[in-house]
């Protein structure tokens, strides 16, 4: 196996503290900020799903051509994790993220 010397993508992880509990609840939210997110960051949606917890919280992913997006939310502290990793040069995760 031949290493190579550089990173072959982009890998953000983001803890978000402080959000708003009703939209880390609202799995309708959560799913169309992240099928957003794919599109604002020039990144190819393949499928995704999303699913909400009882009583509470969300998780959710989005398959991207370049890699993937997804997010765990726990609405009772107001945090979300997120993480986006994206390959090839056409996207832009950072876009995403805002």
């Amino acid at each position: 196996m031949k290493r190579v010397g550089v990173g072959l993508g982009k890998h953000i992880i983001a803890e978000l503290f402080e959000c708003d509990s009703d939209i880390l609840d609202n799995v309708n939210v959560i799913k169309e900020s992240l099928l957003e997110a794919a599109t604002t960051s020039n990144s190819a949606v393949i499928n995704y799903s999303f699913h909400r917890f009882k009583p509470y919280g969300v998780s959710g992913y989005v398959l991207i051509a370049e890699s993937h997006i997804s997010i765990h939310t726990w609405p009772e502290y107001g945090y979300a994790a997120v993480d986006v990793f994206t390959c090839g040069d056409k996207t832009n995760p950072w876009k995403g993220l805002e």
